[in-house]
């Protein structure tokens, strides 16, 4: 019985194992791409609008703000928005039935500002509110964000840089954390650089990005009139939406310098809430478009959705079994086939690849001085287990049918970057 025991919890330390290596060997193989996406960068031409190739003159750009209880945030994203620097713009603001004063700060800025619309609606959820300013927007291109964030006078002009071609549908732009006054928001400033830095451009570059974050996505009106309005009954309305762009055969694309500073969890409790619920909408979005996981008709996107869902959804159950098989086979074995020394274990966990990834993501993302952040970096292997547990939460609640809610952070209005505060600008309301 002892042999069976061992073989089987050999077996799943090998199925780890390879799991993990797998993922590892993508992230390398996808560096080169990264790179690529900058060496093409390079030779992009401005156009004559200085908008890219595909831009003649400036388009009407709608940028649609769903709020729900956001009195803290909503003055300072919408007066970042006016202090853009990009010719034709009109920002529609949607009130999902606030609890607090957000309507009224919205229609007090609608009031002042021509270019700024407040509606309100009876609180149906985000993507109800976002298909209600959709609805109501005029531009040739839709910009969706959420209310925490506080945008760069040239985001939207770098964002439509990202549509290169009539191809491209909708194109995604960079998100950082605005509050850094924290050890967890410091940390999570860090670490976000590989999936933004790395992943999205290596992605970008493959025609494989799955998703156009709810914080900063541009969308051609027209794409959105194929795909139809977004699903009111999933937590990952954004990444629902990405899905359905690629499968009416658009490309997705990002724009790295297209910045908007948000909101990042500052503690635990809220880290989880945010994690768990972006867990959940993966499940909903997998489930519901199961047929294109996999699926080579979808091509490259297809395949990626495959290993996608490997090492995300599956992954979490690999290594929580894998750690159970460890416990068992130091109990059968004993301690003897571990590695010996710190360095080993250090060789062992793929400490050295992480930090070099990290490393390449902050200077892709020209953000060196996130560097100043590195002695946070020992928590990475506390977020990861906790990553893990969070999948087994998502699964509990979706297997549960909990209900699905805004769920969102509590917003502390809290802006720790230099020139991003409303009272920065003399000009501001």
């Amino acid at each position: 019985m002892p042999t069976v025991v061992t073989g089987v919890a050999t077996a799943l330390v090998l199925v780890l194992g390879a799991t993990l290596l797998v993922v590892g060997l993508v992230r390398l193989v996808l560096v080169p791409f990264a790179l690529a996406f900058e060496a093409r960068r390079r030779r992009e031409v401005p156009g004559p609008a200085g908008l890219g190739p595909t831009w003649r003159e400036p388009p009407l750009v709608s940028v649609v703000v769903p709020a729900f209880d956001e009195a803290v945030v909503i003055d300072n994203c919408i007066r970042s928005l006016l202090r853009s620097d990009y010719p034709r713009f009109e920002v529609v603001c949607v009130d999902d039935g606030s609890r607090d004063d957000t309507y009224d700060r919205m229609r007090r800025l609608a009031e002042a500002h021509e270019r700024v619309r407040a509606v309100r609606q009876q609180n149906a959820g985000k993507g109800a509110a976002l298909n209600r300013g959709i609805a109501l927007a005029r531009g040739e291109v839709v910009l969706l964000v959420d209310a925490d964030g506080v945008f760069r006078p040239d985001t939207i002009t770098r964002l439509l840089r990202g549509f290169r071609d009539p191809t491209v549908g909708a194109v995604c732009g960079n998100d950082r954390p605005v509050n850094l006054d924290h050890v967890l928001t410091r940390f999570l400033a860090l670490v976000s650089h590989v999936g933004t830095g790395l992943m999205r451009r290596a992605l970008d570059v493959v025609d494989c990005l799955p998703v156009v974050s709810g914080n900063v996505g541009a969308f051609r009106r027209e794409v959105l009139e194929r795909t139809g309005p977004l699903r009111t009954d999933t937590l990952g309305e954004d990444l629902e939406l990405t899905w359905r762009v690629h499968g009416a055969g658009y490309r997705v694309t990002f724009a790295p310098d297209a910045l908007v500073h948000a909101e990042s969890p500052s503690t635990v409790r809220g880290l989880w809430r945010q994690r768990v619920r972006w867990a959940r909408g993966l499940l909903q979005v997998s489930a519901l478009h199961r047929r294109m996981i996999g699926n080579l008709r979808y091509g490259r996107f297809g395949a990626y959705l495959l290993y996608n869902t490997v090492a995300q959804v599956s992954g979490p159950f690999l290594q929580i079994l894998a750690l159970l098989a460890l416990c068992v086979l130091v109990v059968v074995e004993g301690t003897g086939w571990l590695p010996p020394s710190w360095w080993e274990w250090i060789l062992f966990l793929g400490i050295p690849l992480s930090l070099a990834l990290l490393l390449l993501a902050v200077l892709l993302d020209r953000a060196p001085r996130d560097l100043r952040y590195l002695w946070t970096v020992p928590l990475w292997p506390i977020y990861s287990s906790l990553m893990t547990l969070v999948m087994m939460e998502a699964t509990r609640l979706e297997a549960s049918d909990a209900e699905g809610r805004w769920d969102k952070l509590e917003r502390t209005g809290t802006v720790s970057v230099p020139g991003l505060r409303a009272d920065d600008d003399p000009g501001s309301c």
